[in-house]
């Protein structure tokens, strides 16, 4: 996936893309969202949405699944292709099935359309701060691994392997999985993993923290119920198991 680029704007506005047939939503959320710096620009189709979303240099994209031309799921992968823009997915449906799916393709989050607008301005700022401080963070001392059993982590490249295949992660995904791992043995609760993200403005009830931890396990082929890599520890997070304990 190419490096995300510092946006080109120069007006001070955040530049916010929506594809969304439903013109009226799309309005609204353009409505409450530039008197609050913010620029929106609506598509109301799949096809020309993923055209215009790197067509441009946004701050982020906010993704209907359900669209015509193509539906949601298809014009993030053609994005992806091209873009590292924070993309925030729209969904009807609420099965967890979509949301990994979209968080597997490479959605940065997701939101039910049952959203307040509050929420959508929370979500839509983390995933905007995300992209700025990964732009901003000094570079990983080169080589630098986490090696916990079978995952092997190279936080320099990036990389993550299991048994040496590599793992195909979204950027969320591997820095949970960084973040579970320097704690292996030691339970991590899902406030302190949003705080490893350094999403400050997620809501300490979000749970998209279970969605990403239900993609990673089925990544590492991980059973929740027999667990080899992450046990849900009831009431409190997750840890990740030290194969070296006990």
């Amino acid at each position: 996936m190419p490096a995300p680029e510092a946006p080109a704007f120069l007006d001070g506005l955040t530049h916010v893309l929506v594809i969304d047939d439903d013109r009226k939503l799309a309005a609204l959320i353009r409505d409450y969202l530039e008197p609050l710096g913010y620029a929106i620009e609506m598509v109301h189709n799949g096809p020309e949405g993923a055209e215009r979303a790197v067509a441009a240099p946004w701050h982020a994209v906010i993704l209907d699944v359900m669209l015509p031309g193509c539906d949601g799921f298809e014009v993030l992968r053609r994005i992806r292709a091209k873009s590292a823009v924070p993309i925030l997915m729209l969904t009807a449906r609420g099965e967890e099935a979509d949301r990994i799916v979209g968080l597997e393709i490479g959605a940065d989050d997701y939101l039910p359309k049952t959203f307040s607008t509050r929420e959508l301005l929370a979500r839509l700022r983390a995933v905007t701060r995300r992209a700025t401080i990964a732009q901003a963070a000094p570079t990983e001392p080169p080589m630098k691994e986490i090696i916990v059993g079978a995952v092997r982590l190279n936080l320099d490249a990036r990389v993550a392997t299991l048994n040496d295949a590599a793992l195909t992660l979204t950027p969320v995904e591997f820095d949970i999985l960084t973040a579970l791992m320097k704690s292996r043995g030691r339970i991590r609760t899902r406030e302190a993993l949003i705080e490893s993200l350094r999403d400050r403005e997620y809501e300490v009830f979000d749970r998209s923290i279970d969605v990403h931890i239900a993609a990673l396990r089925k990544k590492l082929h991980d059973d929740a119920h027999e667990p080899r890599f992450i046990r849900t520890v009831r009431s409190a997070g997750y840890m990740f198991i030290n194969p070296d304990a006990g």
